[in-house]
């Protein structure tokens, strides 16, 4: 089965993160852009603005390295799972959806801040806070992680809630730029913590540290 280019000439391609399912794109492909697709096991456009063929990354390096492909019920769209080299968008953003009309919350605000600081890790923004501490280095990091630490150790003693959630939203920002630094994952910690326990029914055995 393929798509049905007699249907229509260009057909919308939406693109999405293998590993967060983020969606990073629409794109049009033709039926050459789809057969470039499969050959090349990367993606592949046709530009509706410039009228001719778009291999994504090609100028950029940004690449797509397609690990799934998918058709819709209709047989005139595709579903394409990819691994995202660099970023999406061309103004530098990890998705080209950012401009916000109607906020949903995704629940997954940990690997967006992850994504959000390699990206400026990559793509220096001028006065962006994150760049100013990657650039500073590890001591300034580190410096501010002690800092943040205390500062929830002092609201911890203090009566509010409001004011301990803000710092530890603080320690927990600074603890990923430092995760970055030294190139450890969101995936690293969490198959860290999966590694010292076990689920058995409903109780939880934590090896290595005890109960938690």
């Amino acid at each position: 089965m393929k798509p049905d280019f007699q249907k229509q000439a260009l057909i919308p391609v939406i693109v999405q993160d293998e590993k967060t399912n983020a969606v990073l794109m629409l794109a049009y492909a033709n039926e050459e852009a789809y057969e470039k697709m499969l050959k090349t096991n990367e993606t592949w456009f046709y530009s509706r603005s410039r009228q001719e063929l778009w291999h994504k990354g090609e100028t950029s390096g940004h690449f797509q390295k397609i690990k799934g492909m998918y058709l819709d019920c209709d047989a005139d769209s595709l579903l394409v799972f990819v691994e995202q080299i660099g970023v999406a968008c061309h103004t530098g953003a990890p998705s080209c959806f950012f401009n916000t009309l109607k906020a949903f919350d995704s629940r997954d605000i940990f690997r967006d801040l992850e994504d959000l600081i390699e990206t400026r890790k990559k793509n220096p923004v001028e006065k962006s806070y994150t760049n100013y501490l990657l650039n500073e280095g590890i001591d300034k990091v580190l410096k501010k992680v002690g800092e943040e630490a205390s500062e929830v150790i002092i609201a911890s003693k203090n009566p509010s809630k409001e004011d301990l959630i803000g710092e530890i939203d603080d320690l927990l920002y600074h603890l990923f730029v430092l995760m970055s630094i030294y190139g450890v994952s969101l995936d690293e910690i969490e198959a860290k913590l999966k590694a010292r326990h076990q689920i058995s029914g409903n109780k939880k055995e934590f090896h290595t540290r005890g109960e938690m």
